[in-house]
């Protein structure tokens, strides 16, 4: 009896046991299971988070290009009679209707149908093709030149009539392009006119498509820029190997070297002489040795100092005959093959002009690139006068001969008289002196030679005058 229960209590304990861990081990998938299911969720929820911050970003993104992009097209496409219109429609409309005027309602309806009438006038785009050529890139001042535009529909369809405008400096000429069929090509002169010397840039020629009335409209530019240098205006002076230039370089220098090639006399041998130089003849009559001695040879080098100063022309046409007056000189000096330095003053501020002294040399490989310097240069308050120009000058351009300063009417006999210590003795100083209400002279201010003329003329006249 007590066996059996014995027997019973066991295995009623291990049944026991067994159910705990059935229970247990269910709890623990449980837990598990449950863990993983939260887990799942939150990443659910934080993918979904990050995918709504993203297309937000993107829609912002998208948003913001088509607002920035919208505002550029209205920019480029309203003209400043559009934006009158468009401020008609949106004030006075809604203000007629709040305030119940007729007339600023018709006002703003009118505005409102003159903006949905200029729109049509901009569907589609100019199929052209647009080539402008100049036939010279260098005129000279006081002339023209005939450009030639030419317009190509190069689309299948029928482009509308419409208008080129091509920039001229500052200016701006307008060309009317008739109804092109496909393939067809409009050719039209455009007349570029260079009455002043200085740098004229033609061009990018644009294509414009704009409604009759110009409240609208759409503009296609073309890169290629046209650039005209329009020279100064230059007469042909006698040449500076001969005649009055010539006069003005002087005596032979009067240095003495021992090796050159103008033969000047014979002295007493020194020890360093060299062999080669030896007079056999002299040393033979003498009995002693001899050598010869030589004049030193200087290549006469010709300098041509242009004023830019503001204050040392009385008005603009003194600079314009100035510049002319230097492009003159230098052209006929380059030809003749002469050693050539033509200087002005560099643009130095007001705030360091006190302390600091710089002056510009200008090209003088060719004739060509000389005029195109001399075309770019202007007048300036802030350049040096032209004593300091002068003085630069000197240092700067070793083995002078001739020194032509070219300025204005404002500069006294004092000044021009003073010119000449601005360089070394041996040097011949002459000043052109441009004065449209002197008559043209020629006079000597103690070392300095002064030429007056009232116009570019009279400048090939004197010189040809002192010459002959």
């Amino acid at each position: 009896m007590s066996f059996h229960t014995e027997s019973r209590r066991a295995l009623t304990s291990t049944q026991s046991r067994t159910s705990t861990q059935t229970r247990s081990a269910t709890h623990t998938r449980y837990s598990t299971t449950h863990t993983n299911f939260s887990g799942r969720t939150r990443a659910s929820k934080t993918s979904i988070l990050v995918g709504a911050v993203v297309l937000w970003m993107r829609v912002s993104r998208t948003v913001r290009n088509g607002v920035q992009a919208s505002v550029a097209w209205v920019g480029e496409t309203v003209t400043p009679a559009g934006w009158v219109v468009v401020a008609a429609a949106i004030v006075l409309l809604p203000l007629g209707l709040v305030l119940g005027w007729t007339e600023l309602i018709v006002t703003g309806w009118v505005a409102v149908a003159l903006i949905l009438i200029s729109l049509p006038f901009l569907a589609g785009g100019r199929a052209y093709s647009v080539n402008f050529v100049l036939p010279f890139d260098r005129i000279v001042a006081g002339s023209e030149v005939l450009g030639t535009l030419t317009v190509t529909n190069v689309s299948k369809r029928l482009e509308l009539p419409g208008r080129v405008d091509v920039p001229i400096g500052e200016g701006l000429a307008d060309v009317y392009v008739p109804l092109l069929r496909s393939g067809q090509v409009h050719e039209e002169q455009v007349r570029v006119p260079a009455y002043r010397r200085g740098i004229i840039d033609v061009g990018p020629v644009t294509t414009v498509r704009s409604d009759p009335l110009g409240v609208l409209g759409r503009e296609v530019a073309w890169a290629d820029v046209n650039r005209l240098f329009v020279h100064p205006v230059t007469v042909s002076i006698p040449s500076t190997s001969a005649g009055f230039v010539r006069d003005l370089e002087g005596n032979p220098t009067s240095d003495i070297v021992d090796s050159d090639i103008s033969f000047h006399a014979i002295r007493e041998y020194a020890p360093g002489d060299g062999q080669r130089h030896i007079h056999w003849k002299s040393t033979a009559k003498t009995g002693k040795l001899m050598v010869r001695q030589f004049e030193e040879s200087r290549r006469s080098r010709l300098a041509i100092v242009l004023s830019r100063n503001a204050a040392e022309y009385a008005s603009a046409d003194e600079f314009e005959m100035a510049v002319s007056a230097a492009g003159s000189l230098g052209v006929r000096a380059i030809r003749d093959g002469r050693d050539l330095a033509v200087v002005a003053s560099a643009e130095i501020p007001d705030i360091v002009r006190g302390s600091i002294r710089s002056v510009r040399s200008l090209s003088v490989v060719s004739t060509r690139t000389l005029l195109d310097e001399l075309t770019a240069i202007e007048v300036s308050p802030h350049a040096m006068n032209v004593e300091d120009v002068c003085v630069l000058a000197a240092q700067v351009v070793p083995d002078l001969s001739i020194a032509f300063v070219v300025c204005g009417s404002t500069m006294t006999a004092r000044r021009l008289q003073a010119l000449a210590l601005k360089f070394a003795d041996n040097v011949q100083v002459v000043a052109v002196l441009c004065n449209p209400d002197e008559q043209p002279s020629f006079r000597d201010l103690a070392g300095t030679s002064v030429l007056t003329i009232g116009v570019l003329d009279d400048f090939r006249s004197l010189l040809s005058r002192r010459a002959s």
